[in-house]
């Protein structure tokens, strides 16, 4: 199946956490607000608890139609039954990756702030790129910054959809989208809302915005 039109609104990245029960929750929290993809960011190196929550999160997303990204491992991707993989610099080859997922998953790559890294994922197959950080990350501050003039390009030049990511907030969500990013990836200022009746809202209030905006298109 082909998930590239579905590539579209508010895109959660699970937060690091101990607590895996608590994260699920805000993910739930997330999908139910409108939410319409979750990528699964885990850096531990723990292949069991990262199976354990991966299937878990397919069950959330499945139970609200939205699409689920495993960051940096095709296999795991794979053993989730996850929609796609995401590699970031250092996670492998794209023409690798994209091979091992077959047609039907969806591939997105991390391009920061260089447009001929994106040509060279569309080539590779991507379905996504990533452009980031947009602002001052408070999840990697030390990112180089990505200028918002890459997203009308991708459009234009590649004609495939492109990721916002890195100090996205509900403050400059809106510049973000207009300025012809397809999907907003938000960690902190969406899980970091409060409780679980925050984080709803806050990606309720993502959301919204996003699809305003795309109502405004021409």
């Amino acid at each position: 199946m082909n998930h590239r039109g579905e590539l579209r609104g508010l895109y959660a990245i699970t937060p690091e956490t101990e607590d895996a029960a608590d994260g699920l929750a805000r993910v739930r929290a997330a999908l139910s607000g409108g939410a319409r993809i979750v990528q699964y960011r885990d850096k531990t190196g723990d292949a069991a608890r990262r199976l354990t929550m991966a299937l878990a999160l397919r069950a959330a997303t499945r139970d609200h139609r939205a699409l689920l990204i495993v960051n940096d491992s095709p296999l795991l991707a794979l053993a989730a039954n996850a929609d796609g993989v995401h590699l970031g610099d250092g996670d492998g080859d794209p023409a690798a990756a994209r091979g091992a997922l077959g047609p039907g998953r969806i591939l997105g790559i991390s391009c920061y702030g260089d447009f001929e890294r994106a040509r060279a994922a569309a080539r590779a197959g991507a379905d996504y790129v990533a452009f980031g950080a947009v602002f001052a990350s408070p999840t990697k501050p030390r990112a180089a910054r990505a200028d918002l003039a890459l997203f009308r390009r991708c459009r234009d030049e590649l004609g495939i959809p492109a990721c916002a990511i890195g100090g996205i907030t509900r403050d400059n969500a809106r510049a973000v989208a207009a300025a012809g990013a397809d999907m907003l990836a938000v960690i902190s200022d969406l899980f970091q809302a409060g409780d679980l009746a925050a984080v709803e809202t806050r990606a309720r209030a993502f959301q919204a915005l996003f699809e305003e905006h795309l109502h405004e298109q021409p």
